[in-house]
């Protein structure tokens, strides 16, 4: 790979706005992007050859001394996980979860996909691991205010609309419209009730198809 080429690659990196590592099987960091390096606070050469947990100052990787992926807690790391399963051949897509980290002295938390994807550079086993941020997302759907009766949610500006109305104003989602298999069973025997009325009794007549 020339210069220029790496300079090229190098600007595709740090303007993906994902965090993007190149991490080994001990989820050493060998490569970052800058999005990554915003969150750690800290430049490619301060992270490069640490563990993520330590860089992304997870809140468990000082428990004990040996750090990042030592603690108890480290078992259940979904990052540790999916980069360990990436390297058996497994390509993890937008697994959620649940990251804790301390900033400034707080502890802070955020919501995430992580993908890992095994490829090989220069004869040696590597896995690209993406997280990106999805608190925004979660944060939105723990304060929607929904009416109990209707159904209606409430927005921003204290209007209330259907859901579809709300999620297509605020997030350009459109919906698709069917039937769930209990409201399906209802409506069939609506249809059937009134077949039967149609055909029946004048008692049946009189009662409402709809």
């Amino acid at each position: 790979m020339t210069e220029k080429e790496r300079e090229m690659f190098r600007a595709m990196l740090d303007a993906l706005p994902s965090l993007v590592f190149v991490v080994d099987q001990d989820v050493r960091i060998q490569e970052c992007n800058a999005a990554a390096s915003d969150l750690m606070m800290a430049d490619r050469e301060t992270v490069v050859k640490r563990r993520a947990g330590e860089v992304l100052h997870c809140i468990h990787s000082s428990e004990v001394p040996n750090g990042c992926g030592r603690a108890s807690f480290c078992k259940n790391c979904i990052i540790r996980d999916s980069v360990v399963e990436a390297f058996q051949g497994k390509r993890i897509v937008r697994r959620r979860t649940r990251i804790e980290f301390i900033r400034d002295a707080n502890k802070i938390e955020i919501y995430a996909l992580i993908s890992a994807s095994l490829f090989s550079f220069q004869d040696r086993p590597l896995v690209l691991l993406v997280i990106d941020d999805i608190s925004e997302i979660a944060e939105l759907y723990r304060i929607i205010p929904i009416c109990s009766v209707c159904g209606k949610v409430r927005d921003d500006k204290e209007s209330w609309m259907r859901v579809e109305t709300y999620f297509k104003n605020s997030w350009d989602v459109d919906f698709s419209h069917g039937y769930c298999p209990d409201c399906f069973k209802i409506e069939m025997n609506k249809i059937k009730a009134c077949n039967k009325a149609e055909q029946g009794t004048p008692a049946d007549a009189d009662k409402p198809c709809r």
